[in-house]
Parts: C-alpha cells; sequence; structure tokens
C-alpha cells in the first residue's frame, strides 16, 4: 500500500489545528497567570504592609497566593486537553505517600516554614543567628529564609535547619547591653579606677537613660585586675554605642592617671656560653631580675 501523505495531513489536519490551538491557549494562559500571580503578590504585600500589617505575615501572604494562582492554573490546563481533574486529584491523592517520601525536604522546610510564621521567633528586619547562619532577616518564605549579613551577602538557610536548632535573636528586646573589658594594672587604686570607668560609662553618648551604666570587677590574675564597662542602649545603635564606650574610656583613664598595662618583652642573656631567655610580663614588668 502507498502512503498517501496529502490523505494523512487532509485527515489529521482539524485534530493537528485543535491541538496547536490548545497548546497556544496553555501557553498564553500560563503567561498570564504567572503575570498576574506576580502582581497579585507585590500588590498583597504592599497593602498589608501599608496597613502597618506584620512584614513577615505580608510576604507570607504574598508569597501563599502567587502559589495558589499557578497550581490552580495548571489544573486548569490540564482540563484543556481533555484530562479529568477528578482523576487528577485522585491520582495525586493515591500517589501523595511517594511524593511526600521523595520531597520529604521539602516538605519539612515547608512545615518549619509553617512553625516559624506561627510561633514568630523573629520578624523581617531582626538580626538573628539560626541555623548557623547570621544576619538581618529579609525574608521568611514558605521554605527557606533570606538573611542579609552585616557586609551586604544574602544568605538562604532552609528552614528545616532554623527550626531544628537554637535561635538567637538580637534585636527582639528595646534595649541590648554593650561589654566592654578593660584590664589595669595590678598596682592601681581600685577604688579610683571604679570612678573613672564609672564616669567613663556615664558619658556615653546614646546609652539607655532609664538602665544607664554599670561597672563590673570580674577578677585579677598576672599581675592585672580585669574591669567590664557594660552600658544599656537601643539595638539600632549598638555598634556605635560600643566604639563610643571604648573612646570613653581611653580618654578617662589618662585623666584619672590610671595606667593600662602595655605588653612587654625582656630577652635575658647570661654567662660566657650565651645562655638566654625571655620573661614577660602584661603591665610591661619583668618578673625576672635583669642581666
Amino acid at each position: 500500500m502507498d502512503f498517501d501523505l496529502r490523505a494523512l495531513v487532509a485527515t489529521n489536519l482539524p485534530i493537528l489545528i485543535s491541538y496547536g490551538l490548545r497548546c497556544l491557549g496553555v501557553l498564553f494562559a500560563i503567561w498570564v497567570s504567572l503575570t498576574v500571580a506576580g502582581w497579585l503578590q507585590r500588590r498583597t504585600t504592599t497593602v498589608l504592609t501599608a496597613r502597618k500589617f506584620d512584614a513577615t505575615l505580608s510576604i507570607f501572604f504574598g508569597s501563599l497566593i502567587r502559589w495558589l494562582i499557578i497550581v490552580a492554573t495548571v489544573i486548569a490546563c490540564l482540563g484543556v486537553f481533555g484530562i479529568e481533574t477528578t482523576s487528577f486529584a485522585a491520582l495525586i491523592g493515591a500517589a501523595g505517600l511517594a511524593v511526600g517520601l521523595a520531597f520529604q525536604g521539602t516538605l519539612s522546610n515547608f512545615s518549619a516554614g509553617v512553625m516559624l510564621l506561627v510561633f514568630r521567633p523573629f520578624r523581617v528586619g531582626d538580626y538573628v543567628v539560626a541555623g548557623g547562619k547570621e544576619g538581618v532577616v529579609a525574608e521568611v518564605g514558605l521554605f527557606v529564609t533570606a538573611l542579609d549579613t552585616l557586609d551586604n551577602r544574602r544568605i538562604f538557610v532552609p528552614n528545616t535547619a532554623i527550626g531544628s536548632g537554637p535561635i538567637e535573636n538580637y534585636t527582639l528586646h528595646d534595649t541590648r547591653r554593650v561589654d566592654v573589658d578593660v584590664n589595669i594594672s595590678g598596682g592601681e587604686d581600685i577604688d579610683a579606677t571604679r570612678r573613672a570607668l564609672e564616669q567613663a560609662g556615664a558619658s556615653v553618648p546614646g546609652r539607655d537613660e532609664k538602665r544607664g551604666s554599670d561597672v563590673f570587677l570580674k577578677g585579677f590574675g598576672g599581675g592585672l585586675v580585669s574591669w567590664q564597662v557594660r552600658v544599656w542602649c537601643s539595638p539600632a545603635i549598638y555598634w556605635d554605642v560600643w566604639q563610643a564606650t571604648v573612646r570613653a574610656i581611653a580618654y578617662e583613664l589618662p585623666k584619672a592617671k590610671i595606667a593600662m598595662p602595655t605588653p612587654a618583652m625582656k630577652v635575658l642573656v647570661s654567662g660566657e656560653s650565651g645562655r638566654w631567655g625571655v620573661a614577660t610580663d602584661g603591665d610591661g614588668r619583668s618578673p625576672l631580675p635583669s642581666a
């Protein structure tokens, strides 16, 4: 039997045209759905943020709406090709166990993200240490949380890694304490040193007026006396207050004639054989006799 191309084309042309138009319609519908989903995501986030809704939940709801539109469009497109959506849903239900096992990590990230949104250990804008990473929370997504580091890098941490470990939130409270350690030579007067350090803490700009500052005597050893100056401030200006505290200490101690130790090394040589040794002391004085 000879192959009749014209007859084949004539017979199947209506089917090809029908499916071709359907494919074009599906591609157009997917393009429209992606465009609309992206617009609705941005619009939802903007509106909720403008109404002073929680920033973390605003981003989450925007992302949720986007994915719902995309999934609904895909299911609707399957119906265009004659696939029963009810049968498709039943198929998904029957294969749920296999899909769950295959996407166990993804589903764990999703459930962990829901738990983060429910219990809310942090919000967008908080500085946290979570999942072994630290930075400012930029977004809490369905599967990952985005952190911006202090040097402007963005890190995407799986929600499972965050939810399964400790979370340290540096900016949850209204105030935070700056702790600056200071070592003083052992021969200095204790009371005079305390007064100088208290004056330094009281002169720090930006400190919290209610909680103020404090000076703590930590201990001594190696010829040194260890102190700690503690200044309370807003988390937003933490590093500014830290620098201001160090600066105030560096000014107040010389004014009170309190000497800070200077590391020193003394090399001792004795005898004709050229034997030598090294002696050091934290306050600049060698515990060994001079050669």
